[in-house]
Protein backbone atom coordinates (compact mmCIF):
# COMPACT_ATOMS: atom_id res chain seq x y z
CA UNK A 1 0.00 0.00 0.00
CA UNK A 2 1.05 3.54 -0.59
CA UNK A 3 -0.29 6.94 0.29
CA UNK A 4 -0.16 7.98 -3.36
CA UNK A 5 -3.52 8.12 -5.15
CA UNK A 6 -2.36 5.66 -7.76
CA UNK A 7 -5.20 3.28 -8.53
CA UNK A 8 -6.00 3.65 -12.22
CA UNK A 9 -9.39 3.50 -13.89
CA UNK A 10 -11.40 0.32 -13.60
CA UNK A 11 -10.30 -1.85 -16.55
CA UNK A 12 -12.74 -2.50 -19.36
CA UNK A 13 -13.67 -6.11 -20.05
CA UNK A 14 -11.24 -7.92 -22.31
CA UNK A 15 -12.06 -8.42 -25.97
CA UNK A 16 -13.17 -11.96 -26.78
CA UNK A 17 -14.50 -14.66 -24.47
CA UNK A 18 -13.50 -14.07 -20.84
CA UNK A 19 -11.30 -16.47 -18.97
CA UNK A 20 -13.25 -19.30 -17.29
CA UNK A 21 -16.39 -18.52 -19.29
CA UNK A 22 -19.24 -20.84 -18.32
CA UNK A 23 -17.80 -21.55 -14.87
CA UNK A 24 -18.80 -19.93 -11.58
CA UNK A 25 -15.89 -17.89 -10.20
CA UNK A 26 -15.27 -15.95 -6.98
CA UNK A 27 -12.53 -13.36 -6.61
CA UNK A 28 -11.28 -12.75 -3.06
CA UNK A 29 -9.30 -9.81 -1.71
CA UNK A 30 -8.43 -8.54 1.77
CA UNK A 31 -9.44 -4.99 2.76
CA UNK A 32 -9.87 -2.73 -0.25
CA UNK A 33 -8.32 0.73 -0.36
CA UNK A 34 -8.52 3.36 -3.09
CA UNK A 35 -4.72 3.61 -3.14
CA UNK A 36 -2.75 0.40 -3.33
CA UNK A 37 -0.83 -1.91 -5.61
CA UNK A 38 -2.64 -5.05 -4.44
CA UNK A 39 -5.98 -3.46 -5.39
CA UNK A 40 -4.65 -2.85 -8.90
CA UNK A 41 -3.78 -6.54 -9.13
CA UNK A 42 -7.28 -7.49 -8.01
CA UNK A 43 -8.82 -5.23 -10.65
CA UNK A 44 -6.51 -6.64 -13.32
CA UNK A 45 -7.62 -10.17 -12.40
CA UNK A 46 -11.24 -9.01 -12.46
CA UNK A 47 -10.65 -7.73 -15.99
CA UNK A 48 -9.67 -11.27 -17.01
CA UNK A 49 -12.75 -12.79 -15.33
CA UNK A 50 -15.41 -10.05 -15.59
CA UNK A 51 -18.30 -12.37 -14.68
CA UNK A 52 -16.77 -13.34 -11.31
CA UNK A 53 -18.32 -12.38 -7.97
CA UNK A 54 -16.02 -10.18 -5.88
CA UNK A 55 -15.55 -10.58 -2.13
CA UNK A 56 -13.58 -8.33 0.25
CA UNK A 57 -13.41 -8.10 4.04
CA UNK A 58 -14.23 -4.40 3.87
CA UNK A 59 -13.74 -1.43 1.60
CA UNK A 60 -12.51 1.99 2.69
CA UNK A 61 -15.01 4.84 2.66
CA UNK A 62 -13.64 6.39 -0.56
CA UNK A 63 -14.00 3.16 -2.59
CA UNK A 64 -16.96 2.99 -5.03
CA UNK A 65 -18.31 -0.33 -3.76
CA UNK A 66 -21.31 -0.53 -6.06
CA UNK A 67 -19.38 0.34 -9.21
CA UNK A 68 -16.74 -2.25 -8.34
CA UNK A 69 -19.40 -4.80 -7.30
CA UNK A 70 -17.69 -5.55 -3.99
CA UNK A 71 -19.36 -7.80 -1.42
CA UNK A 72 -18.13 -7.05 2.12
CA UNK A 73 -17.84 -9.37 5.13
CA UNK A 74 -19.34 -8.83 8.58
CA UNK A 75 -16.12 -7.09 9.60
CA UNK A 76 -17.22 -4.13 7.50
CA UNK A 77 -19.95 -3.46 10.09
CA UNK A 78 -17.57 -3.38 13.07
CA UNK A 79 -15.02 -0.88 14.44
CA UNK A 80 -12.28 -3.41 13.65
CA UNK A 81 -12.19 -2.15 10.07
CA UNK A 82 -10.41 0.95 11.41
CA UNK A 83 -7.44 -1.02 12.80
CA UNK A 84 -5.82 -3.73 10.69
CA UNK A 85 -3.63 -4.83 13.62
CA UNK A 86 -6.63 -5.34 15.91
CA UNK A 87 -8.63 -7.02 13.14
CA UNK A 88 -5.86 -9.44 12.20
CA UNK A 89 -6.78 -12.29 14.61
CA UNK A 90 -10.36 -12.16 13.30
CA UNK A 91 -9.51 -12.39 9.60
CA UNK A 92 -9.39 -16.21 9.32
CA UNK A 93 -12.73 -16.38 11.15
CA UNK A 94 -14.24 -13.79 8.82
CA UNK A 95 -13.21 -15.73 5.73
CA UNK A 96 -14.47 -19.03 7.15
CA UNK A 97 -17.77 -17.40 8.17
CA UNK A 98 -18.29 -16.35 4.54
CA UNK A 99 -20.15 -19.33 3.12
CA UNK A 100 -21.54 -18.38 -0.29
CA UNK A 101 -22.78 -21.07 -2.64
CA UNK A 102 -19.98 -23.28 -3.89
CA UNK A 103 -17.97 -21.99 -6.83
CA UNK A 104 -16.11 -23.86 -9.54
CA UNK A 105 -13.02 -21.65 -9.14
CA UNK A 106 -11.87 -19.25 -6.41
CA UNK A 107 -9.01 -16.85 -7.11
CA UNK A 108 -7.68 -15.01 -4.08
CA UNK A 109 -5.51 -11.91 -4.00
CA UNK A 110 -3.87 -12.39 -0.62
CA UNK A 111 -1.54 -10.38 1.60
CA UNK A 112 -2.97 -11.60 4.92
CA UNK A 113 -5.44 -14.48 5.17
CA UNK A 114 -7.29 -14.20 1.87
CA UNK A 115 -5.88 -17.53 0.75
CA UNK A 116 -7.70 -19.25 3.63
CA UNK A 117 -11.15 -18.40 2.21
CA UNK A 118 -12.95 -21.62 1.33
CA UNK A 119 -15.99 -21.18 -0.91
CA UNK A 120 -16.49 -24.83 -1.69
CA UNK A 121 -14.99 -28.27 -1.00
CA UNK A 122 -11.55 -28.83 -2.57
CA UNK A 123 -12.77 -31.84 -4.53
CA UNK A 124 -15.24 -29.55 -6.35
CA UNK A 125 -13.74 -26.06 -6.13
CA UNK A 126 -10.32 -25.17 -7.50
CA UNK A 127 -8.67 -22.52 -5.32
CA UNK A 128 -5.85 -20.50 -6.89
CA UNK A 129 -4.07 -17.88 -4.79
CA UNK A 130 -2.03 -14.92 -5.99
CA UNK A 131 0.12 -13.87 -3.02
CA UNK A 132 1.48 -10.38 -2.48
CA UNK A 133 3.16 -11.70 0.68
CA UNK A 134 2.37 -14.06 3.53
CA UNK A 135 0.99 -11.79 6.24
CA UNK A 136 3.93 -9.62 7.27
CA UNK A 137 2.47 -8.90 10.71
CA UNK A 138 2.38 -12.66 11.36
CA UNK A 139 5.41 -14.11 9.56
CA UNK A 140 8.00 -11.37 9.10
CA UNK A 141 7.48 -8.47 11.52
CA UNK A 142 11.20 -7.68 11.20
CA UNK A 143 10.45 -6.32 7.71
CA UNK A 144 7.76 -3.99 8.99
CA UNK A 145 7.96 -2.69 12.56
CA UNK A 146 4.19 -2.14 12.67
CA UNK A 147 3.80 -5.88 13.29
CA UNK A 148 6.47 -6.16 15.96
CA UNK A 149 4.47 -4.71 18.86
CA UNK A 150 3.55 -6.54 22.03
CA UNK A 151 -0.09 -6.64 20.96
CA UNK A 152 0.68 -9.34 18.38
CA UNK A 153 3.60 -11.11 20.06
CA UNK A 154 1.34 -13.55 21.90
CA UNK A 155 -1.06 -14.63 19.16
CA UNK A 156 1.56 -14.57 16.38
CA UNK A 157 2.58 -18.24 16.75
CA UNK A 158 -1.05 -19.36 16.95
CA UNK A 159 -1.89 -17.33 13.85
CA UNK A 160 1.01 -18.94 11.98
CA UNK A 161 -0.39 -22.40 12.74
CA UNK A 162 -3.88 -21.30 11.71
CA UNK A 163 -2.52 -19.77 8.50
CA UNK A 164 -0.92 -23.05 7.43
CA UNK A 165 -3.78 -25.30 8.53
CA UNK A 166 -6.55 -23.29 6.90
CA UNK A 167 -4.78 -23.03 3.55
CA UNK A 168 -4.38 -26.73 2.78
CA UNK A 169 -7.26 -26.56 0.28
CA UNK A 170 -5.32 -24.19 -2.02
CA UNK A 171 -4.45 -26.04 -5.22
CA UNK A 172 -1.89 -23.61 -6.65
CA UNK A 173 0.00 -20.49 -5.63
CA UNK A 174 1.46 -17.62 -7.63
CA UNK A 175 3.83 -15.09 -6.06
CA UNK A 176 4.40 -11.49 -7.09
CA UNK A 177 8.19 -11.88 -6.88
CA UNK A 178 10.98 -14.36 -6.21
CA UNK A 179 11.22 -12.79 -2.75
CA UNK A 180 7.62 -13.80 -1.98
CA UNK A 181 8.06 -17.16 -3.71
CA UNK A 182 10.84 -17.93 -1.22
CA UNK A 183 8.65 -16.91 1.74
CA UNK A 184 5.80 -19.14 0.57
CA UNK A 185 8.21 -22.05 0.43
CA UNK A 186 9.76 -21.20 3.81
CA UNK A 187 6.57 -20.45 5.76
CA UNK A 188 3.96 -22.66 4.11
CA UNK A 189 6.08 -25.41 2.53
CA UNK A 190 4.44 -24.80 -0.86
CA UNK A 191 5.75 -24.06 -4.34
CA UNK A 192 4.63 -21.04 -6.35
CA UNK A 193 5.14 -19.62 -9.81
CA UNK A 194 6.27 -15.99 -10.10
CA UNK A 195 3.96 -13.56 -11.91
CA UNK A 196 5.04 -9.97 -11.47
CA UNK A 197 2.16 -7.54 -10.74
CA UNK A 198 0.87 -5.19 -13.45
CA UNK A 199 2.36 -1.71 -13.67
CA UNK A 200 0.80 0.99 -15.84
CA UNK A 201 4.03 1.61 -17.70
CA UNK A 202 2.24 3.07 -20.74
CA UNK A 203 0.81 5.89 -18.64
CA UNK A 204 4.08 6.73 -16.91
CA UNK A 205 6.18 6.42 -20.07
CA UNK A 206 4.16 9.19 -21.76
CA UNK A 207 5.98 12.43 -21.00
CA UNK A 208 3.82 15.08 -19.30
CA UNK A 209 3.65 18.59 -20.73
CA UNK A 210 5.56 19.87 -17.69
CA UNK A 211 8.51 17.65 -18.61
CA UNK A 212 9.72 20.24 -21.10
CA UNK A 213 10.74 22.48 -18.20
CA UNK A 214 12.31 19.83 -16.00
CA UNK A 215 16.07 19.63 -15.55
CA UNK A 216 16.14 16.53 -13.32
CA UNK A 217 17.86 18.38 -10.50
CA UNK A 218 16.08 16.90 -7.47
CA UNK A 219 15.86 13.50 -5.82
CA UNK A 220 12.48 11.87 -5.26
CA UNK A 221 11.00 9.61 -2.61
CA UNK A 222 7.51 8.14 -3.10
CA UNK A 223 5.27 6.06 -0.86
CA UNK A 224 3.57 5.86 2.48
CA UNK A 225 5.40 7.74 5.24
CA UNK A 226 5.88 4.84 7.66
CA UNK A 227 9.09 3.67 9.40
CA UNK A 228 10.15 0.70 7.27
CA UNK A 229 10.10 2.81 4.08
CA UNK A 230 13.15 4.69 5.50
CA UNK A 231 12.22 8.21 4.40
CA UNK A 232 14.57 9.50 7.09
CA UNK A 233 17.40 7.78 5.21
CA UNK A 234 16.30 9.56 2.03
CA UNK A 235 16.64 12.91 3.79
CA UNK A 236 20.09 11.98 5.06
CA UNK A 237 21.12 10.77 1.59
CA UNK A 238 19.97 13.98 -0.08
CA UNK A 239 21.89 16.02 2.48
CA UNK A 240 25.01 13.93 1.91
CA UNK A 241 24.68 14.33 -1.87
CA UNK A 242 23.88 18.04 -1.64
CA UNK A 243 20.74 17.69 -3.77
CA UNK A 244 17.16 18.89 -3.18
CA UNK A 245 14.61 16.24 -2.23
CA UNK A 246 10.89 15.86 -2.91
CA UNK A 247 8.89 13.45 -0.73
CA UNK A 248 5.56 12.41 -2.25
CA UNK A 249 2.97 10.50 -0.26
CA UNK A 250 1.54 10.76 3.23
CA UNK A 251 1.30 8.90 6.49
CA UNK A 252 1.88 8.85 10.24
CA UNK A 253 5.57 9.74 10.00
CA UNK A 254 4.88 13.14 8.45
CA UNK A 255 5.51 15.27 11.56
CA UNK A 256 8.80 13.53 12.35
CA UNK A 257 9.97 13.75 8.73
CA UNK A 258 9.16 17.45 8.60
CA UNK A 259 11.28 18.01 11.71
CA UNK A 260 14.18 16.13 10.10
CA UNK A 261 13.71 18.09 6.88
CA UNK A 262 13.84 21.40 8.73
CA UNK A 263 17.32 20.51 9.99
CA UNK A 264 18.59 19.15 6.66
CA UNK A 265 21.29 20.99 4.73
CA UNK A 266 19.25 20.82 1.50
CA UNK A 267 15.70 21.87 0.55
CA UNK A 268 13.11 19.16 1.23
CA UNK A 269 9.66 19.60 -0.30
CA UNK A 270 6.59 17.57 0.72
CA UNK A 271 3.94 16.62 -1.85
CA UNK A 272 0.90 15.28 -0.02
CA UNK A 273 -0.93 12.46 -1.81
CA UNK A 274 -0.31 13.52 -5.40
CA UNK A 275 -2.64 12.29 -8.13
CA UNK A 276 -1.33 10.12 -10.94
CA UNK A 277 -0.66 13.01 -13.32
CA UNK A 278 1.30 14.94 -10.70
CA UNK A 279 3.19 11.81 -9.71
CA UNK A 280 4.19 11.27 -13.34
CA UNK A 281 5.49 14.85 -13.48
CA UNK A 282 7.54 14.24 -10.35
CA UNK A 283 9.07 11.05 -11.76
CA UNK A 284 9.97 12.75 -15.04
CA UNK A 285 11.55 15.70 -13.24
CA UNK A 286 13.66 13.68 -10.81
CA UNK A 287 17.35 12.94 -11.09
CA UNK A 288 16.75 9.63 -9.32
CA UNK A 289 14.19 7.78 -7.24
CA UNK A 290 15.43 6.91 -3.76
CA UNK A 291 14.00 3.58 -2.56
CA UNK A 292 15.93 2.26 0.47
CA UNK A 293 13.20 -0.18 1.60
CA UNK A 294 13.00 -3.98 1.66
CA UNK A 295 9.83 -4.49 -0.39
CA UNK A 296 8.04 -7.62 -1.55
CA UNK A 297 8.08 -6.34 -5.14
CA UNK A 298 7.85 -2.55 -5.37
CA UNK A 299 5.69 -1.02 -8.11
CA UNK A 300 7.02 2.50 -7.53
CA UNK A 301 10.56 1.75 -8.83
CA UNK A 302 9.08 0.31 -12.04
CA UNK A 303 6.94 3.41 -12.53
CA UNK A 304 10.04 5.56 -12.13
CA UNK A 305 12.00 3.52 -14.68
CA UNK A 306 9.10 3.82 -17.13
CA UNK A 307 9.78 7.57 -16.95
CA UNK A 308 13.48 7.03 -17.64
CA UNK A 309 14.32 7.81 -14.01
CA UNK A 310 16.99 5.60 -12.43
CA UNK A 311 16.58 4.00 -9.01
CA UNK A 312 19.02 4.04 -6.11
CA UNK A 313 17.80 1.63 -3.48
CA UNK A 314 18.45 -1.18 -1.07
CA UNK A 315 19.99 -4.38 -2.38
CA UNK A 316 17.15 -6.54 -1.09
CA UNK A 317 13.67 -7.82 -1.90
CA UNK A 318 11.90 -6.95 -5.11
CA UNK A 319 14.50 -4.42 -6.26
CA UNK A 320 16.75 -7.36 -7.12
CA UNK A 321 14.20 -8.23 -9.81
CA UNK A 322 13.12 -4.79 -11.01
CA UNK A 323 16.41 -2.86 -11.17
CA UNK A 324 19.25 -3.80 -13.54
CA UNK A 325 22.41 -3.00 -11.61
CA UNK A 326 24.57 -0.43 -13.39
CA UNK A 327 22.01 0.00 -16.20
CA UNK A 328 18.72 1.23 -14.73
CA UNK A 329 20.02 2.13 -11.29
CA UNK A 330 22.26 1.12 -8.41
CA UNK A 331 21.56 -1.04 -5.36
CA UNK A 332 23.34 -0.57 -2.05
CA UNK A 333 23.78 -3.33 0.54
CA UNK A 334 23.72 -0.85 3.40
CA UNK A 335 21.56 1.76 5.06
CA UNK A 336 24.51 4.14 5.30
CA UNK A 337 23.52 7.41 3.56
CA UNK A 338 27.08 8.00 2.40
CA UNK A 339 26.91 4.77 0.38
CA UNK A 340 23.64 5.80 -1.23
CA UNK A 341 25.01 9.26 -1.98
CA UNK A 342 28.07 7.67 -3.60
CA UNK A 343 25.77 5.69 -5.91
CA UNK A 344 24.05 8.91 -6.94
CA UNK A 345 27.36 10.25 -8.26
CA UNK A 346 27.44 7.41 -10.81
CA UNK A 347 24.12 8.19 -12.48
CA UNK A 348 25.45 10.25 -15.40
CA UNK A 349 26.51 7.13 -17.29
CA UNK A 350 23.01 5.62 -17.33
CA UNK A 351 20.73 5.68 -20.39
CA UNK A 352 17.11 6.72 -19.63
CA UNK A 353 15.87 4.77 -22.66
CA UNK A 354 17.36 1.58 -21.21
CA UNK A 355 15.24 2.08 -18.08
CA UNK A 356 12.12 2.67 -20.15
CA UNK A 357 12.66 -0.48 -22.22
CA UNK A 358 13.24 -2.51 -19.08
CA UNK A 359 10.01 -1.27 -17.49
CA UNK A 360 7.92 -2.50 -20.42
CA UNK A 361 8.39 -6.09 -19.26
CA UNK A 362 6.34 -5.30 -16.12
CA UNK A 363 3.36 -3.85 -17.99
CA UNK A 364 -0.28 -4.81 -17.77
CA UNK A 365 -0.19 -6.88 -20.96
CA UNK A 366 2.62 -9.04 -19.59
CA UNK A 367 0.71 -9.64 -16.36
CA UNK A 368 -2.53 -10.44 -18.17
CA UNK A 369 -0.85 -12.98 -20.43
CA UNK A 370 1.00 -14.73 -17.59
CA UNK A 371 -2.00 -14.69 -15.26
CA UNK A 372 -4.39 -16.02 -17.91
CA UNK A 373 -1.99 -18.82 -18.77
CA UNK A 374 -1.58 -19.79 -15.10
CA UNK A 375 -5.29 -19.70 -14.29
CA UNK A 376 -6.21 -21.69 -17.40
CA UNK A 377 -3.59 -24.32 -16.57
CA UNK A 378 -4.39 -24.63 -12.86
CA UNK A 379 -8.17 -24.32 -12.91
CA UNK A 380 -8.61 -27.88 -14.18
Amino acid sequence: MTAVENVGPVPAPSVGPPLLAGRSVALVHEWFSAAGGSENVFLAIADLVPHADRFVLWAESDVPRDRLRLRESWLARTPLRRSKALALPFLPLAWRAARPAGYDVVISSSHAFGHTARFGPPERTRHLSYVHSPARYVWSPDFDGRGAGRLLSGPRRALQAVDVRLSRHVHAYAANSREVQARIRRYWGRDAVVIHPPVDVDFFAAPPAAERNQNREYLLGVGRWIPYKNFDLMIATAAEAGLPLVLAGGGPEEARLRRLAARARVPVTFESRPGRERLRELYWGARALLFPAHEDFGIIPVEAQACGTPVVGLRAGGLLETVVEGETGFLVASRDPTRHAAALRRLDGLDPDRARRHAVGFGRDSFAARMAEWVAHESG
